[in-house]
């Protein structure tokens, strides 16, 4: 599966790769957005996107009339930061794992007073609830559960295969979540799935909760993952 984000997250990711070969130091003049444009064959619109993704992270400085310089910050890359919005699926298989993953259950139930303040429902709205766990041969890596809104799915349940990117499924019916708002903490896996999955002893566990919105906003996606402490760490970049 290719890379679904918006072509401007994309193209900021190459620009970072760019200035880095061009051997860049802070200071140092950008490209203007057409020079962009035609080197990376985008519109001029995506290049101003996202040069203003490189500002808005403190890697670029534009100056009025001047133009754009590359910052102090400029240069630097973490491994899978935590900013980068992707999917379980897509983390596991960046990391390099060869992840199997296992649905427990997937059920139809009137939403919980959490997922109706994070999906935006009614009280009587009704969603799809996935519990799924991520396995790399018999080392457990990842317990999730997620809901998303039961009308931005169509069709019996029986009829979905689950056991693929989430994030996939929802872009296909048109509902494609492009970021996420998360929070982090270390947690100890909840009792009752840790025993009945045989999961105990296994913590502390990174529980990472996210609501992911699509382009137009609506939220579509509450998420709560527990990453298993021992082989998974996040990555910021501070200034």
């Amino acid at each position: 599966m290719g890379d679904r984000r918006p072509m401007s997250a994309q193209l900021r990711d190459d620009l970072i790769q760019d200035f880095a070969r061009r051997g860049l130091s802070p200071g140092d003049r950008l490209p203007t957005e057409a020079e962009i444009a035609e080197q990376f064959a985008v519109g001029r619109s995506t290049a101003r996107e996202a040069l203003k993704l490189l500002e808005q992270e403190g890697r670029v400085i534009a100056e009025q009339g001047r133009g754009r310089f590359l910052s102090t910050l400029g240069l630097l890359e973490v491994d899978r930061p935590i900013t980068r919005f992707e999917s379980v699926t897509e983390m596991l298989r960046a990391l390099g794992f060869d992840a199997r993953t296992l649905v427990l259950s997937v059920t139809e139930d009137i939403a919980t007073p959490e997922e109706r303040r994070a999906l935006v429902l009614g009280r009587r709205a009704q969603v799809i609830r996935l519990e799924r766990l991520r396995s790399a041969g018999s080392d457990p890596l990842v317990y999730t559960v997620e809901a998303v809104p039961r009308d931005v799915l169509a069709g019996p349940l029986r009829h979905v295969d689950w056991s693929g990117s989430l994030n996939d499924l929802l872009g296909a019916q048109g509902h494609l979540p492009v970021s996420s708002a998360a929070r982090i903490q270390a947690v100890e896996l909840p009792e009752e799935p840790a025993a009945r999955y045989s999961l105990g002893g296994l913590g502390p566990w990174l529980l990472v909760t996210e609501t992911a919105v699509t382009g137009s906003g609506r939220p579509v996606l509450y998420a709560s993952d527990y990453h298993r402490g021992e082989s998974f760490a996040f990555h910021v970049l501070r200034r």
